[in-house]
């Protein structure tokens, strides 16, 4: 069998033409005789491989010069903690929660000091991005929390909730590089790579130098000190050398697609064929209030869990893989990132227009 269609939330369907160098370069990376897996991270051929990492993604979301990129490790699971320790100095932070993964960072943040949820969609399944035009903010958090895109329940912010002046965070794992960002809107921009540019294992930090301060939680560890990782160029330790080589080449492969505002418009055309069809079907429905819809994870339901079954069944059948929602969710899911190509989509929503006619 061939390569399948990967709709897989992650780690999920990465670059034809990456994969393919990658795989040249598996054994001999360009003269050295070595795989980059087994370079040294203190090597020469390495050291040009993470700068020049850094300086494309540097390019490719404008990011300003008073803007740190750390590679660190974890998951974005462990930032879920990190954050609270570098930057609850009064020991407060708010929280909207939109999701799985956001009410799993403010959990964590109880643990190091008074979390407070200023929003929630969970009154209605995480399927709407509540109104943040004028939250409860408390007078003296230290940051506001969101989680961009929300990938299990395919909920995305098309406009950043006011902080009224309050530093704010962003998980944007699911939607990282699907489109321009103004990344002077945040103090830090983070995200695992697993869904959009690399393989699992490398999670990217962009922080703003302020919030770099060697004051920072007790009981900090050294490794969970943005400082550390940012006075080493995140070289502090062996970093995940093979990880971050991997998002170098796909940063390179974005700037040849033309950057992220060509990706945006790619992306806007591949899930708008996929929302048409949901909003005139009969059978198959989309979850998500239509003013808050991701353009990366498209969950959508027949109603009957048993039809929900056959079509995941028949759908790998087709190549069409990994179409089974998130396990609390239930139905389907189609993350369609940005290395899904145009194709694979046209390709479920011909599978789902026949499967219609077939049990409809």
């Amino acid at each position: 069998m061939g390569r399948v269609y990967n709709f897989s939330a992650g780690p999920a369907t990465l670059p034809e033409a990456v994969l393919q160098e990658a795989a040249e370069e598996m054994l001999d990376y360009r003269g050295t005789g070595m795989s980059v897996m087994e370079m040294s991270h203190r090597s020469k051929a390495y050291e040009e491989i993470h700068n020049e990492a850094i300086a494309d993604l540097r390019e490719l979301m404008n990011i300003p010069d008073n803007y740190k990129v750390l590679f660190l490790q974890g998951g974005a699971s462990l930032q879920f903690a990190m954050i609270p320790m570098n930057l609850m100095k009064n020991r407060v932070a708010d929280y909207i929660i939109t999701g799985q993964w956001a009410k799993k960072a403010f959990k964590e943040a109880q643990l190091y000091g008074k979390a407070n949820a200023i929003a929630s969609s969970e009154d209605k399944m995480f399927t709407y991005i509540p109104d943040c035009s004028d939250l409860p903010i408390s007078p003296d958090a230290d940051y506001v929390y969101i989680c961009q895109n929300n990938t299990v329940f395919g909920t995305e912010y098309h406009t950043l909730p006011d902080t009224k002046g309050k530093i704010l965070v962003a998980d944007v794992s699911s939607c990282f590089l699907s489109e321009p960002m103004d990344v002077t809107k945040y103090g830090i921009i983070y995200g695992g790579v697993q869904k959009n540019i690399g393989p699992a294992g490398t999670v990217i930090v962009i922080i703003r130098e302020d919030l770099i301060t060697d004051d920072v939680l007790p009981g900090t560890p050294t490794m969970l000190r943005y400082k550390t990782h940012a006075d080493a160029n995140s070289l502090y330790n062996t970093p995940p050398t093979y990880g971050i080589y991997i998002c170098g080449k796909v940063f390179k492969w974005l700037k040849q697609r033309g950057g992220l505002e060509a990706m945006k418009s790619y992306n806007e055309k591949k899930a708008a064929i996929l929302y048409e069809y949901l909003d005139q079907s009969h059978m198959f429905k989309g979850t998500v209030e239509k003013k808050d819809r991701s353009l990366m994870n498209v969950p959508f339901v027949t109603g009957n869990p048993e039809l929900d079954a056959k079509f995941i069944k028949e759908a790998k059948e087709r190549g069409l893989e990994n179409l089974k929602g998130y396990r609390t969710v239930g139905g389907m899911r189609a993350s369609i990132y940005n290395a899904m190509p145009m194709d694979g989509v046209i390709a479920l929503v011909d599978f789902m227009r026949e499967f219609e006619r077939r049990n409809g």
